[in-house]
């Protein structure tokens, strides 16, 4: 065999497109998704608390991985934070 026609062998297995699951559920779905449906219910001007001892993971993780979530659903949200709370809240024109 030529080198131009020889195959190389598979390095990992297949499956059907169809059977990959679809979606990720990162570590940080539980609390971004809180995080979100609190800033769907307060009103203009009001800031949610979200105490830095429930993270489970860093506030800085925590903070990119609501970052993502903004972005992907176009959201217009502000945060900040001290050494007790992560404040997040909805921007306004």
């Amino acid at each position: 065999m030529s080198p131009r026609t020889s195959k190389a062998s598979m390095n990992f297995t297949t499956m059907a497109q169809a059977d990959v699951p679809q979606g990720r559920n990162g570590k940080h779905k539980e609390i971004v998704t809180q995080i979100l449906s609190d800033l769907d219910q307060v009103p203009a001007g009001t800031a949610i608390k979200v105490p830095l001892a429930n993270l489970a993971e860093s506030k800085e993780k925590v903070r990119s991985a609501l970052n993502r979530a903004i972005h992907k659903s176009r959201r217009d949200v502000a945060t900040a934070s001290d050494e007790i709370f992560l404040y997040v809240w909805n921007k306004t024109e």
